[in-house]
C-alpha cells in the first residue's frame, strides 16, 4: 500500500495497528500503577487524584474481568480464575485504600507482576 493509493492512510503511523494486545495490556497498567504511586505520595494534599487512580485502576481491573469471563477466552481456565481473583482482590483492596485502611501498594505489586507475566518474565523480579 502507498500515500498515492490510499491517501488518508499513507501517512498514518504504521505501527499503530501492529500492537500486541499484549502489548496494550502492559501500557495500560503500567500508567494506572504510575499514577497509584505518584498519587499515593500526595494523598494528603490531593486525595481526589487518588480516588481517581484507585477507580482506574479498578476499571481496568474489571474489563480484564469482564474478558476472562468470556467463554472464548484463549487463556487456559486456571490462569482465567486467578485473574479474575486478582479483579476480586483489587475490589476489595480498592475499598481499603479509599477508606483510608490500606496503602497502594499491593495494587502495585499485582499490576508489576501481571506486568512481568506480559513481557513473558514469569515470577523473575
Amino acid at each position: 500500500m502507498n500515500a498515492l493509493t490510499h491517501p488518508k492512510t499513507g501517512y498514518t503511523r504504521p505501527d499503530v495497528n501492529l500492537r500486541s494486545m499484549r502489548s496494550l495490556e502492559y501500557e495500560a497498567l503500567a500508567r494506572a500503577t504510575q499514577k497509584l504511586s505518584s498519587t499515593w505520595h500526595r494523598r494528603k494534599s490531593n486525595f481526589p487524584a487518588l480516588a481517581q487512580a484507585v477507580a482506574d485502576n479498578l476499571s481496568l481491573w474489571s474489563s480484564f474481568a469482564a474478558d476472562v469471563a468470556l467463554p472464548n477466552n484463549g487463556l487456559p481456565p486456571p490462569l482465567r480464575a486467578q485473574l479474575f481473583y486478582l479483579y476480586e482482590f483489587s475490589a476489595s483492596h480498592s475499598r481499603q485504600v479509599l477508606a483510608g485502611e490500606a496503602s497502594v501498594d499491593a495494587l502495585i505489586d499485582i499490576n508489576t507482576a501481571v506486568m512481568r507475566g506480559l513481557r513473558g518474565q514469569g515470577g523473575a523480579k
